[in-house]
């Protein structure tokens, strides 16, 4: 048996089966599990109630983690001025040169800010960047004249959320080489931007069905929605 299965079973024999957690104790339990040699992403995993065949019930948006993601954010930035991009510690910047390369297959990126007028020319790549979760919007605050303000905030620990066709949605909200305190706090600013992302088409039911929380190599614990909700 792999160490990665050994890790695994060791890790399933700690959680109760049909167990509900409140995300103190989950937060708990997952410090608990053996860990894996390099630094795992923990995860939040939610089903919402939502229809996903309808636009109008789309989830998406973006939280910042009042800890940060734990992760060193690659940011390129499309932009006619290349200097003041730079100088807010974009790591790739350009507009035809750098969808040129996008277009090659150029992917070594974790987040695309655009200003507004760059757009046009962004959008030749719309089908590399969008399948990918790439491509800048303005709803994530991804497209904006503020490039200096972009690039702070998601090097800083803003991250994107975006639904799934089967109505699934996984944010990330830390590592665990994290505190707990820090796992809880991001989780709980994860969650309460959830809960506002709610679509105001969405009518009657759950709108967060089930909502677990996972690193890289551990099982989910299942969280307690309503005591969630109700904080």
């Amino acid at each position: 048996m792999s160490k990665t299965s050994k890790r695994m079973r060791t890790a399933l024999e700690q959680v109760k089966a049909e167990a509900i957690y409140s995300l103190q104790d989950a937060v708990q339990h997952l410090a608990k599990f053996p860990k894996a040699k390099f630094d795992e992403t923990v995860e939040l995993s939610a089903r919402l109630g939502v229809d996903p065949k309808q636009s109008s019930q789309m989830v998406r948006g973006t939280v910042s983690l009042p800890n940060g993601s734990g992760k060193e954010v690659v940011v390129a930035v499309f932009t006619e001025n290349a200097d003041e991009a730079k100088a807010a510690g974009a790591d790739h910047v350009g507009l035809a040169d750098l969808i040129a390369k996008v277009q090659d297959g150029w992917l070594e990126f974790d987040v695309a800010v655009a200003t507004p007028s760059a757009m046009k020319e962004v959008r030749k790549v719309a089908r590399v960047l969008g399948p990918r979760g790439l491509m800048p919007n303005p709803k994530t605050g991804t497209v904006t004249d503020d490039i200096a303000a972009a690039i702070k905030e998601v090097k800083a620990g803003r991250v994107e959320y975006k639904m799934d066709k089967t109505a699934n949605l996984a944010v990330v909200v830390g590592k665990r080489s994290f505190s707990n305190e820090q796992l809880e706090e991001n989780a709980r600013s994860a969650i309460g931007a959830l809960v506002k992302s709610k679509p105001e088409a969405f009518k009657g039911g759950a709108f967060i069905k089930s909502l677990t929380i996972s690193g890289t190599m551990t099982p989910g614990l299942r969280l307690d929605i309503k005591q969630l909700e109700s904080n």
